[in-house]
């Protein structure tokens, strides 16, 4: 632990890295065999407003409904999961969205696109864009560009973020 010579410890979390900290965090929630996602819904005042992670609607079993990727439609994951970004909406404080910012691990899908700025969110900031040449992505972009929603990668910072939730050692 370092310290600068006011005392005060150097090397903790920017907010960008502990914003998104928080949505991979809530991404270890989801039962997804394949792919985990989290989300951070943040406003102005740098206060969580929202989280969520991929994973079934409440009620539906995670332990009878499928998570194949591939198949006939009704028996892949597609047509039950509900993304992070959605979940997050879902999820928030209620209130206000507008002018907050989401952390998310992926680029939006153009369903979450659509959710994102219908409930107000002007800031998309995300890790991972691995799907960028998908119609699906081009017209998430499509939408957030005629919408004025920003986007933009994050640098982390820091390349990983330790919690433990035990004293041992």
């Amino acid at each position: 632990m370092r310290t600068t010579t006011s005392g005060k410890r150097s090397g903790y979390l920017s907010w960008d890295d502990y914003f998104m900290a928080v949505a991979l965090l809530s991404a270890q929630r989801s039962k997804d065999p394949n792919t985990q996602v989290g989300a951070c819904i943040v406003n102005g005042q740098k206060r969580i407003v929202g989280v969520g992670y991929n994973g079934f609607p409440t009620g539906c079993s995670d332990d009878t409904l499928p998570w194949c990727r591939e198949g006939d439609f009704l028996d892949t994951k597609y047509p039950y999961v509900c993304h992070a970004e959605l979940n997050a909406v879902l999820n928030s404080v209620p209130g206000n969205l507008n002018g907050c910012a989401i952390y998310t691990a992926l680029f939006p899908c153009n369903e979450c696109a659509k959710v994102i700025i219908q409930a107000g969110i002007r800031e998309v900031v995300y890790l991972s864009d691995k799907y960028a040449v998908t119609d699906s992505v081009r017209a998430s972009r499509r939408m957030f560009d005629q919408a004025g929603v920003s986007c933009r990668q994050l640098e982390p910072a820091h390349a990983t973020v330790t919690i433990r939730l035990t004293d041992d050692g």
